[in-house]
């Protein structure tokens, strides 16, 4: 059977731009940013998503188109003889389960914020009860329940028409959607009273505050958004890969990728800060910030029902884009290696990641009391992926792509430079092979270093 591709290019961009693009652009960016010296960590930031984020990327591409395959079958095929490279797979295609176990629950939060400044819940209350709302949400296991259930359900449908029909249809117009509203929500941002201070805050490098959190803390933080950002490292972008045309170098469309991805993240700072400095709410609130503080946001601002609306469906676009480009891994994995037809994995995969995203969802409510390394379970799931999984894998894939034990430099090279476009010089190879890994190896490692409070 014919493997199916793309219709066009601007569809791949925009839903592997989409698998990029998620919960952590338009919610860790900002308040990371905010952290770390602002405009300082935003440059910063900038260099490593260009010196590392990109070269990795293109290894994940590199791999699918250079296979037509999903990522066990990739390795198979592209590996030397007798070699075992593709039990990596294995594990890519467990990151992506992983990830979704607790994404999904997160992704039903956003839809849930969604509906609920829709209908009015948040006209009906004081600033002071807005606390409440989050935290009556995760008490509820039902209403959890069915916000996650429809998240899922929403993905696989998009899952369950192909490619084409499916994934590249409606995933262009969430995406162009999603641009559209970030705009618009920055726009009307840039109006509020406060916006002037809120722009100086994130776009200002302020070095009393770089000499507060200390240089080496900044760019370790700058490094880890740049890697995490694009989703590098199981495989979640090297599906896509498969169904490339070969027009473009995978360099150019790396770029393309990264840029996309980039000014949504950039946007949502401008989106967020300035609101903040308007209302008086700290914008290093961290994980309440979107759930706690943006809400009372919302709530003193004129139309704040019609901009908390919106904000939300923008961030459910953000996380869906995500959920449903990840959900074509596990369901291409499965015709790939068991024959099976779409019909069937994307059944089987729709009740399997349901019923994994149960324990995340539980964790709050029936099963708050379980704990793991002194971590609740979502906590936990997301530590795996985020501090092992991802940058793990991601050193695979560069020493599966750059040493001739694995499909070496040449091989890749050849695939990444096929098409028009930014091209891979022959001497970048010593760059792949000394400097790529040691920067890898630091993300690596202090993410697994327990930090001191």
């Amino acid at each position: 059977m014919e493997r199916e591709s793309f219709q066009s290019r601007l569809g791949f961009i925009l839903v592997s731009a989409g698998c990029a693009i998620g919960i952590g652009n338009v919610w860790k960016f900002p308040y990371i940013a905010g952290q770390n010296g602002g405009g300082l960590f935003v440059l910063i930031y900038l260099l490593f998503l260009a010196i590392m984020g990109i070269p990795i990327l293109t290894m994940e591409l590199a791999l699918g188109r250079g296979s037509g395959l999903s990522i066990v079958k990739a390795y198979k095929k592209l590996e030397p003889k007798g070699s075992k490279w593709h039990i990596h797979g294995w594990f890519c295609l467990a990151g992506c389960y992983l990830l979704m176990m607790f994404y999904t629950t997160v992704s039903g939060w956003m839809i849930d914020y969604a509906y609920k400044f829709a209908v009015g819940t948040f006209d009906n209350i004081t600033v002071e009860q807005a606390d409440t709302v989050f935290t009556d949400m995760l008490s509820n296991p039902w209403e959890l329940l069915i916000f996650m259930g429809l998240t899922v359900l929403i993905g696989f449908l998009v899952c369950f028409g192909g490619v084409k029909n499916g994934l590249e249809r409606i995933t262009k117009w969430m995406m162009l959607a999603l641009l559209a509203l970030i705009i618009v929500l920055a726009v009307n941002s840039l109006f509020l009273s406060g916006a002037g201070e809120g722009l100086k805050f994130y776009l200002m490098p302020d070095f009393s505050s770089v000499q507060k959190v200390g240089l080496m803390n900044i760019i370790s933080a700058a490094m880890s958004q740049a890697f995490f950002t694009l989703s590098l490292g199981i495989g979640s972008m090297q599906i896509f890969g498969s169904y490339m045309s070969k027009d473009s170098t995978l360099t150019s469309e790396a770029i393309r990728i990264t840029a996309l991805d980039t000014f949504v993240a950039v946007m949502s700072g401008l989106i967020i800060f300035p609101a903040c400095f308007s209302y008086n709410v700290a914008p290093a609130e961290g994980p309440s910030l979107i759930f706690v503080a943006l809400p009372k946001i919302f709530m003193n601002m004129p139309l704040g029902r019609l901009w908390g609306s919106l904000f939300f469906i923008f961030m459910s676009f953000a996380s869906l884009s995500t959920v449903t480009a990840v959900f074509e891994n596990p369901i291409s994995a499965c015709i790939d290696n068991f024959g099976w037809s779409r019909k069937k994995s994307t059944i089987i995969n729709c009740v399997l990641i349901f019923v994994l995203s149960l324990p995340c969802l539980l964790g709050f409510n029936v099963l708050s009391g379980v704990n793991v390394l002194n971590k609740d379970i979502l906590s936990m799931e997301d530590f795996l992926v985020s501090n092992l999984l991802l940058p793990a894998g991601a050193l695979v894939f560069l020493i599966f792509c750059s040493y001739k034990f694995g499909w070496g430099f040449d091989n890749y090279r050849v695939e990444a430079n096929t098409g028009k476009g930014v091209k891979i010089g022959k001497g970048m190879v010593y760059y792949f092979k000394f400097v790529l890994p040691i920067l890898i190896l630091f993300i690596l490692i202090s993410g697994l270093i327990p930090k001191q409070n």
